[in-house]
């Protein structure tokens, strides 16, 4: 069996990919996909369809691979992790609960970085442990 690299570069990529597909969906600007068709004009149907098609397929491979790698119990660890570290940052005064722009920012990132820690996770642990997932083996 060949052996796989994975590398930070490698991370770094998934990370992109998911920033893009949730800031693609959602952020506080009005340049996102929510903004697009909130105004619900049925100008550019056809393509505002092909667009949301596009972001549910990549929310299904995000989300799937997320699940199946670090489970249902990991999904919280993440939350729980990420959560502990915003609570910080506001103890610490580095962010602040009056500026909400800011904290949708945040919790955006953090959104798109337990993704792709999620679907990175499979080349993470067989890194670190040696072991591979059941998925990774080849016939």
């Amino acid at each position: 069996m060949a052996r796989i690299r994975f590398s930070a570069s490698d991370f770094m990529v998934r990370w992109l990919f998911a920033l893009v597909l949730i800031l693609g969906t959602f952020n506080p600007t009005d340049h996102s996909y929510y903004h697009w068709v909130a105004g619900w004009t049925p100008d550019q149907m056809p393509l505002k369809a092909l667009v949301g098609v596009v972001l549910l397929i990549g929310y299904v491979i995000y989300l799937r691979a997320t699940l199946r790698s670090i489970g249902p119990v990991g999904l919280i660890l993440a939350a729980l992790f990420f959560g502990a570290i915003i609570w910080v940052l506001f103890d610490f005064r580095i962010l602040n609960l009056d500026e909400p722009t800011a904290v949708t920012w945040v919790a955006l990132v953090v959104i798109a970085t337990i993704l792709a820690v999620g679907i990175s996770w499979s080349h993470v642990r067989r890194r670190v442990t040696g072991q591979a997932d059941i998925d990774d083996v080849d016939d």
